[in-house]
C-alpha cells in the first residue's frame, strides 16, 4: 500500500503524517494487490476536512469527511474508506464459479 499525504493551504506535520499512515494501514487487510492512496487535508473554517482517493486495478474510490479537529476528520475518513473497500469486496464475484442452478443440478 502506498499513501501520499498531502496539505491544501495547510502544513501537514510529521505528526499528522504519522497518524493518516497509521490510521490507514488497516485498510491493507481487506485487498490482497497493492494499492494507492492520496489524502487531502485542508481546512474548510471552521471545520478541518480529510478526502482521499484510494486506486485499485482499475477501480477508484472517493471518500472525504469533515470534522472539528483534524485527528477526528481522519478518524471518520478512515471508517469510510473502510466501509466503501467492504463494499467493493462484496460486489466482486468470480462469473465462472457462481451459484447456477444447472450447475446444481436442481432445474427447479
Amino acid at each position: 500500500m502506498q499513501i501520499e499525504t498531502y496539505g491544501h493551504d495547510i502544513d501537514v506535520t510529521p505528526a499528522l503524517r504519522e497518524y493518516v499512515d497509521s490510521k490507514l494501514q488497516r485498510l491493507s487487510r481487506h485487498l490482497d494487490r497493492p494499492f494507492e492512496v492520496r489524502v487531502q487535508l485542508s481546512l474548510d473554517k471552521p471545520n478541518h476536512k480529510a478526502e482521499a482517493n484510494l486506486t485499485l486495478a482499475g477501480k477508484a474510490l472517493h471518500a472525504d469527511a469533515s470534522a472539528i479537529d483534524m485527528y477526528a476528520a481522519i478518524d471518520l475518513l478512515t471508517d469510510k474508506l473502510d466501509r466503501l473497500l467492504i463494499k467493493h469486496r462484496k460486489k466482486q464475484v468470480d462469473h465462472h464459479r457462481g451459484e447456477n442452478a444447472a450447475r446444481d443440478g436442481s432445474f427447479g
